[in-house]
């Protein structure tokens, strides 16, 4: 999935279709940061960003409790992600 597939999840008016959406935009964002600080610890990014690795891997820490919360909300709450 890529995220412009969520864009019309994100503007429904059903909260179990958004909830979806901003699950799968999470997921997506959490894959590419972990992708990119995986890439930058092998030195094989040709940039350099320009928060410091711990602010970035503490963001990535804090992606992956917020996609565990979703998803344990989806489970009390029936809803497919």
């Amino acid at each position: 999935m890529e995220f412009k597939d969520t864009v019309n999840g994100m503007l429904s008016k059903d909260y179990k279709e958004r909830f979806q959406a901003e699950y799968q935009q999470l997921k997506i964002r959490t894959e590419k940061l972990k992708r990119m600080l995986s890439d930058w610890c092998k030195q094989s990014i040709d940039f350099e960003p320009d928060a410091p690795a711990e602010i970035l891997f503490d963001q990535l820490t804090v992606m992956e409790q917020y996609l565990t919360l979703l998803q344990a909300r989806a489970r009390i709450e029936g809803i497919e992600i």
